[in-house]
């Protein structure tokens, strides 16, 4: 069959075209649009307090990581380079630089501290993403759009919490039992925790809070006074992660 110059080069240029647009399709692909149930938990600025007195991470217990993980794909690639981190620990004083002095109380220092994103009022990844991947829905959650992502880590440059991970490989086969309720991920994107949104569509709190069986961690509304964050806060001396930089985030600690 006889095919012309020009006729030759569009069907290169389709080609071309169809095998740059597979990957954003895969992704697209993935993504589920989670519709809100009647039962839909709702806030006007959500919030997480951690209670380091009562959560077990110090003798070794991540129930609270391993629902986290399990309920949102998040990849086991065995090694640090690769880790992909919506819910991990880290040592007190890595946590809290600030609060850094030389008589701080003994066993402190390194007890694990149970870190994730801040989702923070005003949040530097937001301002950087030059494609609106990442945003601030009205509740205050710091979403990501995996679709979106072009996988230029600047919004993990300017987070200064470490509360983003970055697939260097496809992640796939490295999740133990993948979850169909929710998007796996492709290489070359971003990911985060999301305050697990699509379950507070449908109603239920996030897996980590369901999973503590101390009740170490605790969910709720800044904005309303009746809410458990409220009450526990209003009860408790709390600090924050690096409040100084103006981020303000809404995750709080009883220490």
């Amino acid at each position: 069959m006889d095919i012309s110059r020009r006729g030759f080069l569009k069907l290169g240029g389709l080609a071309i075209l169809a095998l740059l647009a597979k990957p954003a399709f895969d992704v697209l692909s993935r993504l589920r649009i989670v519709e809100a149930s009647p039962e839909a938990l709702v806030a006007k600025r959500w919030a997480m307090v951690v209670d380091l007195n009562t959560c077990l991470a110090r003798d070794g217990c991540i129930d609270c990581i391993d629902a986290c993980h399990r309920v949102h794909n998040v990849p086991d690639f065995g090694n640090p380079k690769d880790e992909i981190k919506w819910l991990w620990t880290i040592p007190y004083e890595a946590t809290f630089p600030e609060q850094e002095h030389e008589f701080i109380e003994e066993g402190l220092k390194d007890r694990p501290v149970l870190v994730l994103c801040n989702h923070c009022d005003n949040p530097a990844c937001v301002s950087v993403c030059p494609t609106k991947a990442t945003w601030k829905r009205e509740d205050g959650i710091v979403m990501m759009d995996y679709h979106r992502c072009i996988g230029c880590r600047y919004c993990m440059a300017a987070c200064p919490y470490g509360s983003r991970s970055f697939n260097w490989r496809n992640p796939e086969p490295f999740i133990d039992e993948t979850n169909p309720d929710f998007p796996t991920r492709t290489k070359g994107v971003v990911e985060k925790c999301n305050f697990c949104q699509e379950r507070l569509a449908q109603g239920l709190l996030p897996a980590c809070v369901e999973a503590c069986q101390e009740k170490a961690l605790v969910f709720g509304d800044l904005d309303d006074p009746d809410s458990d964050a409220r009450e526990i806060l209003r009860s408790h001396y709390t600090i924050q992660r690096k409040p100084g930089l103006g981020t303000k985030p809404k995750v709080y600690y009883i220490v």
